[in-house]
């Protein structure tokens, strides 16, 4: 397979994974990583890409080289223990980078299980995780299930409100499944703003409504909902209040800033988050998981779909067929993002 091709679309180019991951390691390294760092943070990257988020792979490289140019992601930053207590710890990430941040809660939140059954990381002040599947499949694949969830700038109004008051607030569950995992990574935002985004860029529309216009009327178009900021919650009410206590939560158990202090920065970092595990292993009915777990995935299979010919997918099934089919053709990537990523 060549390393970079040019698809039908004219602005559309196909990179292959090493390619992909030896370009980002080498503006890393020009950045100041550390070699080890550098290597790891390419590999998310290039995964996220992989699988086909490529609003949190590819698309969002040039920003974090831009945040690290900018002082807000601090290179030689490593996370430090606040305080611990039990299956608790709190971690302080003094604004390393994100991912890197991300990786050290998982596996300290899977050692605090094996412990003790569960195990509880709260990190503030650190920097956005980029893609919170990330680490739902970190843990998942090592045999544990995973709730996290990180705040926020404010990019989205309360029910009933115009102005922007929450975040959208990603949350993640995963648990293992077969030889990989079912893993649900959601915003609270009908769209995150980095697939509208994307949209934007492509000049398309999205599926169903996302938000408002700066007229308050409900629309599909990316770039409307850009402007007004009014994001549409996940389930209207339901949504908004979700997000209201993920951020409290994420708040109260890192020791770190609410959205409502996030958003009086000058750009999304010193973020909170929160890091769960379970240890399937310590639960008394860890023999029939697999079993019950295969049973429902099967039945769910079994749904009637809206379309002939469609088949209904649990969280994370579509990301393993991206992902095999990246990997044979390569990752398409719009000319004009691997362009400036070149010249970073």
């Amino acid at each position: 397979m060549k390393k970079r091709t040019m698809t039908a679309e004219s602005n559309t180019l196909t990179i292959s994974k090493d390619t992909m991951q030896s370009t980002f390691e080498g503006i890393l390294l020009n950045n100041g990583l550390s070699a080890t760092k550098a290597k790891v943070c390419a590999e998310i990257f290039t995964i996220n890409s992989l699988d086909g988020i490529y609003t949190h792979g590819v698309n969002r490289f040039p920003r974090f080289i831009k945040y690290l140019k900018g002082g807000f992601v601090k290179p030689d930053a490593e996370p430090s223990l606040v305080s611990k207590f039990g299956g608790i710890e709190q971690w302080d990430g003094n604004l390393g980078p994100g991912p890197l941040n991300a990786i050290h809660a998982t596996e300290r939140a899977m050692n605090l299980a094996a412990e003790n059954g569960i195990g509880c990381v709260g990190l503030a002040n650190t920097n956005h995780w980029m893609r919170g599947g990330t680490y739902g499949w970190q843990a998942a694949k090592a045999g544990f299930i995973f709730i996290g969830w990180t705040n926020t700038i404010a990019n989205m109004p309360a029910w009933g409100a115009t102005d922007a008051k929450l975040g959208n607030n990603p949350l993640v569950m995963a648990l293992p499944y077969e030889n990989e995992a079912i893993v649900l990574d959601m915003a609270m935002s009908q769209y995150s703003f980095g697939a509208m985004e994307l949209a934007a860029m492509k000049g398309e529309k999205l599926s169903v409504i996302g938000g408002f216009d700066t007229e308050g009327n409900l629309t599909d178009d990316p770039n409307a909902i850009l402007k007004s900021w009014r994001s549409m919650p996940v389930g209207y009410w339901k949504g908004a209040g979700l997000s209201l206590l993920l951020d409290i939560l994420s708040a109260v158990l890192s020791g770190g800033l609410s959205t409502h202090e996030v958003s009086k920065e000058e750009i999304e970092y010193r973020l909170s988050q929160v890091y769960i595990a379970i240890d399937m292993k310590k639960l008394g009915n860890h023999s029939a998981i697999a079993a019950a777990v295969r049973q429902i995935i099967d039945d769910y299979h079994q749904s009637n779909p809206i379309s002939e010919g469609k088949k209904v997918t649990f969280p994370g099934e579509r990301v393993l067929n991206t992902r095999e089919k990246n990997t044979l053709n390569g990752i398409p990537v719009l000319k004009s993002v691997w362009e400036e990523i070149l010249s970073l």
